[in-house]
């Protein structure tokens, strides 16, 4: 009589769903600190930004290497930027979400994908005020080829999105161009929308700007409650449009079937 093999514990995928998360959390901290400078992504090895000394494989385990070292250099003891676990903490919570919303699927991958993306683009943003195409143009070309596929997203609203974020996006930044005769948004935010708009469908894309503008808003009018009145100061646009890119992901037909049944 053959022996059935014991059923395997009902949190074993879940947790190496989460670790595959915090494993691209990792990579992406390497991927905002060297894209923008024009680095390789994989060589050398990553180095203490303190003491430039290599970091170790059994110093570079997503999370725990931050717990266990206390948030410091093995060698120098300098601090380590708390926003490196914070980055492998969120995209191993969008891992576990995603899978729980579809399972070991394609949408899960995409839905990852894109909240990846979305994740490097809000720090090299706030860190540089540009937003590479190296991550914008082919996030867009992802999110049109897997839209076919996909639950979700049919190929014709992932199009009608791309279309209108980056249309939308490109008519603000030459209205107030020519009213200003300065530079309001660049083209990064344009493609970053086009990009938002081939993953989420135009719903989405709508629902995205209005909660980045949102967030935006408050956020400057802090900025310029603390400056006393200076407008002078430039807000790195597409950090708050990443913002609102995951929340639309997460909560956006729970927003959007909130808001249509007022009517």
């Amino acid at each position: 009589m053959t022996e059935l093999a014991p059923p395997e514990p009902p949190w074993l995928l879940p947790a190496f769903v989460v670790l595959f998360g915090l494993v691209w959390g990792s990579f992406l901290n390497v991927v905002i600190h060297r894209l923008p400078l024009g680095r390789s992504l994989v060589s050398p090895r990553s180095r203490c930004p303190s003491c430039g000394k290599p970091v170790a494989a059994y110093d570079n385990v997503p999370l725990l290497s931050y717990v266990v070292l206390g948030g410091r250099c093995r060698h120098c003891k300098a601090s380590i930027a708390v926003r490196y676990p914070f980055i492998e903490a969120t995209v191993g919570a969008a891992s576990l979400l995603s899978f729980l919303r579809y399972g070991v699927s394609l949408d899960y991958a995409a839905e990852l994908a894109f909240v990846a993306a979305m994740v490097a683009l809000i720090f090299i943003d706030f860190d540089h005020q540009i937003l590479p195409n190296g991550i914008t143009l082919p996030g867009m070309a992802l999110g049109l080829a897997l839209a076919g596929p996909r639950v979700d997203v049919s190929f014709l609203d992932a199009l009608l999105g791309a279309l209108l974020g980056a249309g939308l996006l490109f008519l603000v930044s030459e209205v107030y161009f020519r009213v200003r005769k300065v530079e309001g948004l660049g083209m990064g935010d344009v493609k970053m929308m086009g990009m938002v708009g081939a993953f989420v469908g135009w719903k989405g894309v709508l629902l995205t700007l209005f909660l980045g503008s949102l967030s935006g808003t408050l956020v400057g009018l802090v900025v310029m409650a603390a400056s006393r009145g200076d407008l002078r100061t430039k807000l790195p646009f597409g950090t708050f449009l990443g913002m609102g890119g995951i929340a639309t992901v997460y909560l956006g037909e729970r927003l959007i079937g909130w808001y249509t049944s007022l009517y």
